[in-house]
């Protein structure tokens, strides 16, 4: 038998990792017990884009067609996919995801709304939406800029369930 760990969060460091036994195995938490509540979560992530590309994204030149078309598109099925891509999460039945990109001088700021009536959050579908919506872009643009980065991906809110509302300061 494994020896038994102490696993905590590094938001609460008193706090057992739910998806976490104790005897270090991972596990499906399970949540129907827990109350079907209105929830909701926003993540935001950027993608960084040379000039040149940036160019013909604006100017609407990518061979492939609108790359932020097909980010909001990729973003929106990559929610409703969040459990077959990430192994411990719960099908959640999503009422509303929506995927927005902004120009910033380097690129794009990606921001993501998921929202379900569910026993458990959906800050998987929120993230994992920006991630597909992020690499969609530079799938779309990587023959002229392979130099992207896609990073400072991150909850920002979350309401609903037992643990309440969280906002991130920036």
């Amino acid at each position: 038998m494994p020896e038994t760990r102490s696993r905590t969060s590094a938001g609460d460091a008193g706090t057992p990792l739910s998806h976490v036994d104790a005897e270090g195995r991972v596990r499906m938490v399970d949540v129907g017990a827990k109350a079907v509540t209105r929830r909701e979560a926003v993540a935001r992530g950027a993608i960084t884009i040379a000039a040149d590309a940036l160019a013909l994204i604006r100017e609407g030149r990518v061979a492939k067609g609108d790359p932020l078309q097909a980010a909001r598109i990729a973003g929106i099925m990559a929610a409703k996919r969040t459990a077959d891509l990430i192994p411990l999460c719960h099908p959640l039945p999503l009422s509303h995801v929506e995927v927005d990109l902004q120009e910033r001088p380097d690129g794009y700021d990606i921001e993501a709304v998921a929202r379900t009536t569910a026993p458990t959050g959906v800050e998987m579908e929120a993230l994992t939406a920006v991630a597909a919506a992020a690499l969609t872009v530079y799938d779309m643009v990587k023959a002229v800029d392979k130099t992207m980065v896609i990073g400072e991906i991150r909850l920002m809110r979350k309401t609903g369930g037992r643990s309440g509302e969280y906002r991130r300061e920036r």
